[in-house]
């Protein structure tokens, strides 16, 4: 097993590797040529630029059984495809059983923004200390049920 980060934009890369680190898990952390991400635990793969190709190389590098970081639905519901188990930057694991759900609530949403350009729906909070503490927990809870199966 190992950790892919969709690292674009993602706030929990420190966090990954810190947990991933105490028990000896790889990490993978990909990122397009617009970021510069810079690990001495982790191996940091750099993508040329292009509409989803960080998420398509993510995915071809994904295997069973891996955990994949990512805050994108598509890429999500193609590691659940790959067997591998994805979880949200919130803590919030994707699964078969509600994926479906994810999906619909995220079309909603566009759905009524597009639909009123006076009432944009406001976008997530500011990240706190507590987001984190809760994405660890819950990659640790997702890495101690892996390790038990």
């Amino acid at each position: 097993m190992k950790i892919l980060i969709d690292a674009d934009a993602c706030p929990v890369v420190g966090i990954t590797e810190r947990i991933a680190g105490k028990r000896g898990i790889p990490v993978w952390i990909l990122c397009d040529t617009s970021h510069v991400i810079q690990s001495k635990t982790a191996e940091v793969f750099v993508i040329d630029q292009g509409a989803d190709a960080v998420d398509f190389a993510l995915i071809q590098k994904t295997d069973r059984g891996d955990v994949v970081v990512t805050q994108d639905y598509g890429v999500a519901v193609m590691a659940l495809g790959k067997g591998a188990h994805p979880i949200h930057q919130s803590g919030k694991w994707y699964t078969n059983e509600n994926i479906d759900a994810m999906l619909m609530e995220r079309h909603l949403a566009k759905q009524a923004r597009r639909a009123s350009r006076k009432n944009h729906l406001k976008g997530p909070s500011k990240r706190s200390g507590e987001d984190d503490e809760h994405f660890a927990e819950s990659l640790i809870r997702l890495l101690d049920q892996l390790a038990d199966t």
